[in-house]
């Protein structure tokens, strides 16, 4: 393992990486304040300027695997730079946009910057002295969780009082100063592996598989769950798939090594990391619409989108403060447990949504607990990767796991629109989620988590425990080998 650079200061390192962290989720959420204007802003239909958000979904699905194997292969320091440059350019280019197609185009190149999340965890284990790295993942890791709950009041606030035009001056001026401080203060680590060739035919079977599916799940909906659409995408990605496995076992160069990813600790993290992010993500789909819902309805609480984000942001917080307690039960209990007892306290979170629905207090709490779940389960994911992979892997690794987290939030938010808009009241004419709708979404929720908390507690344990703790409480992740499960 590459030494850490002595002249690299630790905190600075995951200062300026946590700033990139929060700053790329921030643009995952920075359009929801304007959907319902943006048909209006660019000459557009509803159904058309939903691939605002669409396209940074699927973009950010296929290029941070991508962007995590070309980390390994020629340094994730340049990735992460290499990662800022679309990050601004989208935002220029959506600043600049009249139109839907050049909008869509920046948000999609937003979406390529999102490797920069999984990189920069991955660099953490190559430049930090190893007394830092569990927290420092842990913090990294909830940055995430901050940037989605920061951007929803700060789009709101700016969009009320100022055009539209400066979120995305603001995030390309975030971006340039991420990419400044990135090449200042952050050391380059352990250097790519280099030779062989690129994985171009994985990249695009990957990629051709990825969109059908995700295509098929966040525009069933609205295109029909039986359409030839959806159907006809679903089928794409059945046969696609498994032949881009078949490719990957095959190859030489991989784009991802399978036989690294079906290693019994990762393969189970990464499924349980699927059902945490639908857990995760399912609770800022409903919360949100219950808060705004009218007072009318006898369960909506009626707040402006700018009010709600402000309700919603303490959850995300939440995230960054319980982090550094989730590296010190890793380091103490082992990952694996971690991952559970986050879980377990996110089912609890939408547990007491079911007795909390008719207060704003009582929602921020609900919020609040599901951010202290996913804080602890996403400081744990990493950390479970890292440990199970050879360090030549560590960026790809991260990647895939993120990505396995992309396709949970996409199930989740087709799961949830599906119960929200089949349960529905009549109000003056409009069919508004009803009430028993909201409790069977937290119900989901609550069950899902709980399935998260069941697998995670399924996680092969090395024969070496004692091993494995201090592994990951001291970041000596290169001296602990897989082993064979007890």
């Amino acid at each position: 393992m590459t030494d850490p650079q002595p002249a690299a200061r630790p905190g600075g390192i995951v200062g300026v990486l946590a700033f990139a962290g929060v700053t790329a989720a921030i643009t995952q959420t920075l359009v929801v304040p304007l959907l319902g204007d943006l048909p209006r802003i660019l000459d557009s239909t509803a159904s058309d300027t939903s691939w605002v958000v669409t396209a940074t979904l699927l973009a950010g699905a296929v290029a941070t695997p991508v962007a995590g194997r070309l980390g390994d292969r020629y340094g994730k320091h340049r990735m992460i730079v290499l990662s800022t440059l679309p990050l601004i350019l989208g935002s220029v280019l959506c600043a600049l946009a009249s139109g839907i197609v050049p909008m869509i185009i920046g948000r999609g190149l937003q979406g390529v910057g999102m490797g920069v999340i999984p990189l920069g965890i991955s660099l953490l284990r190559d430049v930090l002295p190893p007394a830092r790295l569990g927290s420092s993942i842990a913090a990294l890791s909830a940055s995430m969780g901050v940037g989605g709950a920061l951007g929803l009041p700060f789009s709101a606030a700016v969009a009320e009082h100022t055009s539209w035009r400066v979120l995305f001056w603001a995030t390309a001026g975030l971006s340039a100063l991420i990419l400044l401080l990135v090449l200042l203060l952050v050391p380059k680590g352990r250097p790519g592996t280099g030779g062989g060739r690129f994985d171009l035919l994985g990249a695009l079977g990957l990629g051709t598989g990825l969109v059908c599916l995700l295509l098929a799940v966040s525009k069933g909906a609205d295109w029909g769950w039986t359409s030839a659409t959806t159907l006809g995408l679903l089928a794409a990605t059945a046969a696609v798939l498994p032949a881009w496995g078949r490719w990957e076992l095959r190859t030489r160069d991989p784009l991802v090594d399978l036989r690294v990813a079906a290693r019994p600790q990762v393969l189970v993290t990464n499924a349980a990391s699927v059902l945490v992010a639908f857990a995760m993500y399912a609770q800022s789909l409903v919360i949100p619409q219950l808060m705004q819902l009218p007072e009318a309805t006898g369960y909506g609480l009626g707040q402006s989108m700018l009010s709600m984000g402000l309700w919603m942001a303490p959850g995300g917080l939440m995230m960054m403060l319980v982090s550094p307690f989730g590296a010190k039960l890793s380091a103490a209990r082992g990952p694996k447990v971690t991952l559970a007892a986050g879980s377990l306290v996110v089912g609890a979170g939408y547990a007491s949504g079911l007795v909390l629905l008719g207060s704003t207090w009582g929602l921020m709490l609900v919020t609040c607990v599901c951010g202290a779940g996913v804080g602890l389960a996403y400081g744990a994911m990493p950390a479970l990767i890292m440990s199970a992979v050879p360090p030549a892997e560590t960026a790809s690794a991260n990647s895939f796991n993120t990505l396995m987290r992309s396709v949970g939030t996409s199930v989740s938010a087709a799961v949830m629109g599906v119960v929200l808009a089949r349960l529905t009241v009549d109000l003056g004419g409009h069919a508004l989620p009803s009430e028993n709708g909201f409790r069977v979404a937290l119900l989901i929720g609550a069950g899902v988590a709980a399935a998260a908390a069941a697998l995670a507690a399924c996680i092969p344990v090395r024969r070496s425990e004692n091993m494995e703790r201090s592994a990951v409480s001291d970041g000596r992740f290169d001296s602990v080998q897989p082993s064979k499960s007890v």
